[in-house]
């Protein structure tokens, strides 16, 4: 979990940067295949969505789904184990950006209807879940703890030599 803002925002950075361009890939292909122009339609989609997903996971859905995670998923025993506490907001994360980003999309297409959004809603579900879980997720967290390893060497080593000078 990030200890700070610096934490928070490439713990975010880089979650949402691989989740909006695996997602904005599939959508594309799902709506046209996989043809000559699919990777440019992809590119020019990304940085919209990945705007959008951004400031939904700071400010909308990483606030209520910590929230509703603490207050009504994680209990007493889950909270001694991290894992668990990750999976259960991983999981919350996941349903609240798969709502949010599924609707910007339908949005973005003009195919506003709610047909369009359960059948948006449920495709990107199947594949959002399980490459938050299995592949981004992971890679967001590895990060994040060789970034905290770090930190936390240089405090140590930053009090060391405070401690020599005195």
């Amino acid at each position: 979990m990030p200890r700070n803002l610096k934490e928070e925002v490439v713990f975010t950075a880089i979650m949402a940067g691989l989740m909006v361009f695996v997602m904005v890939c599939y959508n594309v292909m799902l709506v046209q295949g996989f043809t000559k122009g699919f990777m440019m339609n992809s590119l020019s989609d990304y940085p919209g969505g990945l705007l959008v997903a951004i400031i939904l996971d700071l400010l909308l859905v990483g606030p209520i789904a910590k929230k509703l995670a603490f207050k009504y998923i994680i209990n007493d025993y889950m909270k001694k184990n991290v894992v668990l506490i990750g999976i259960t907001i991983s999981v919350m994360m996941v349903l609240g950006m798969v709502t949010c980003m599924s609707l910007f999309g339908i949005i973005m297409s003009h195919n506003v209807s709610l047909a369009s959004y359960i059948h948006a809603w449920g495709f990107n579900f199947i594949v959002a879940l399980p490459l938050q879980l299995l592949i981004v997720g992971p890679i967001a967290r590895a990060v994040l703890g060789k970034m905290q390893s770090a930190t936390d060497k240089a405090k140590a080593a930053q009090e060391t030599t405070s401690e020599e000078i005195e």
